[in-house]
């Protein structure tokens, strides 16, 4: 595991695009596992900058998105197709079919579920996933649990998903209790994981990815498994280790 401590989170989003960017210039077909949530806000405003100076050309890759919500329009605010949107496929060159993200409203999610495990395969797997991760250690929409799941599935939200989702929401009632999200398998599958944390609030969750057990309990443990993860880190999110 490569851990990164810097200043403030605006280093941690450089720092994040650096190595996102680097991956695109070795390889301009690579296939990029994506993450939503104020974390990567930064790292995303560098690439369209890299991009829109002419140094960074996305026209060749494929992006895959961790999760999405389950019952809430694509074109809703607060969903995660339109943050994407917003935040980078409208202001870079990737191609629209080449983007993904999960279906929260098909008729048959678990098949949705299948079907999006299926299109990573196919694709060649992913070669850089970019993770945030939840005060509670969880990553993509993989809460804590008993068990690591390992395939793309439907998950409940926990009380402290719902809470720390609730500011992009008008109400705490209008946030979803459920979302599909790509399970850890896909995750610890890439060839490279890069995980981004910023905030005090991060602190506990970082801790004990790095130096607890390797346990369901806290999702973000199984990454110390993983041969090639970078985490990047300001100082608050560092702060207990």
């Amino acid at each position: 595991m490569n851990i990164r401590i810097f200043d403030h989170a605006e280093q941690v989003g450089q720092a994040a695009a650096t190595i996102m960017a680097a991956q695109v210039l070795e390889k301009p077909a690579a296939v990029l596992g994506l993450a939503t949530g104020s974390s990567p806000v930064p790292a995303y405003r560098q690439l369209i900058r890299m991009h829109q100076s002419g140094a960074l050309d996305f026209s060749q890759v494929t992006s895959f998105n961790l999760d999405e919500y389950v019952g809430i329009p694509e074109d809703h605010p607060c969903s995660y197709h339109r943050f994407m949107q917003e935040n980078l496929f409208g202001q870079v060159n990737i191609p629209s079919d080449n983007t993904h993200v999960p279906d929260g409203n098909g008729v048959n999610l678990e098949e949705t579920a299948r079907a999006y495990d299926e299109a990573i395969q196919a694709a060649g797997g992913i070669d850089l996933q970019l993770l945030g991760i939840g005060r509670n250690g969880h990553i993509g929409f993989n809460e804590p649990g008993d068990e690591f799941i390992w395939g793309c599935h439907v998950v409940t939200l926990t009380e402290s998903t719902i809470d720390a989702n609730k500011r992009f929401f008008a109400s705490e009632a209008d946030v979803p209790r459920k979302a599909i999200s790509l399970g850890v398998g896909a995750i610890v599958a890439a060839r490279k994981v890069l995980l981004i944390a910023t905030g005090k609030d991060k602190a506990e969750a970082i801790r004990g990815a790095v130096q607890g057990d390797v346990s369901p309990r806290l999702p973000a443990s199984i990454l110390r498994t993983h041969p090639q993860v970078t985490f990047l880190l300001d100082r608050d999110a560092a702060s207990l280790l």
